[in-house]
């Protein structure tokens, strides 16, 4: 496969063939932001006014906290808490209510992480759109992927709109393959979890099945569950 600024790590990205390539996208971009964020980029000004201005959700919160030193997050905080109070408690007391309430709220939902990883992905499936149409050879990688998840799918789906009908048709029922047989991999795997509790099939072989559950809901949510479900030794 022909390889190219954009190409290089979007065939990185998929050449691993092990879980969803849309999250392994996602994972990389929110873990170079985390480290840019808390590296040379926390003291340049036109960043460090685009964080004080969204802020960060409380995920990507937890994520810059773990890469970046404890200092380089309180220099990040020190100027974000000031923009809030200017935002939310502002010293003039004449300013509208609605107007303070409309900051607050829009604190609650803004994460400058979550803007700039919306921009990156959306840039990001543009290139493997366009590979797929181009690319034979990335049209294989595409086809040997082990699954996309429910919200990447509907994602990159809604992204390959804009391809020509001849192309969409046939990378939409490939993407729907991936998804789906996967919904049906993890379906009979937390089908047999269950039944695994059953007296009768004690001492019975659990298959694939113990971590059904984790499998399941990082499939519906593309995002592997924080809290591991513990697998009973016994059908009990």
């Amino acid at each position: 496969m022909r390889e190219d600024i954009c190409s290089i790590p979007i065939s990185e990205i998929f050449e691993p063939k092990d879980g969803c390539p849309f999250c392994r996208m996602r994972d990389m971009l929110e873990d170079r932001m985390a480290t840019y964020i808390t590296g040379a980029a926390m003291m340049e000004p036109d960043v460090r006014v685009e964080t004080n201005r969204l802020g960060f959700c409380k995920d990507h919160f937890e994520m810059i906290l773990q890469r970046g030193s404890r200092l380089s997050v309180a220099l990040i905080l020190e100027s974000l808490l000031m923009e809030i109070g200017n935002d939310i408690f502002p010293d003039e007391p004449k300013t509208p209510l609605k107007k303070v309430l409309a900051a607050a709220d829009r604190r609650g939902h803004s994460c400058f992480v979550c803007e700039s990883l919306e921009t990156n992905m959306r840039h990001l499936s543009e290139t493997v759109i366009k590979l797929w149409q181009n690319e034979p050879e990335f049209r294989e990688l595409y086809a040997a992927q082990t699954h996309i998840c429910l919200p990447h799918y509907s994602f990159i789906l809604s992204a390959a709109q804009k391809m020509p009908k001849k192309n969409f048709i046939p990378f939409a029922a490939e993407t729907k393959r991936l998804a789906k047989s996967y919904l049906d991999t993890v379906q009979a795997d937390t089908t047999h979890f269950c039944r695994m509790f059953d007296y009768r099939n004690k001492d019975g072989d659990w298959g694939n099945s113990r971590d059904a559950i984790e499998r399941s809901i990082t499939y519906i949510t593309g995002r592997v569950p924080s809290v591991t479900t513990k697998t009973e030794g016994k059908n009990r």
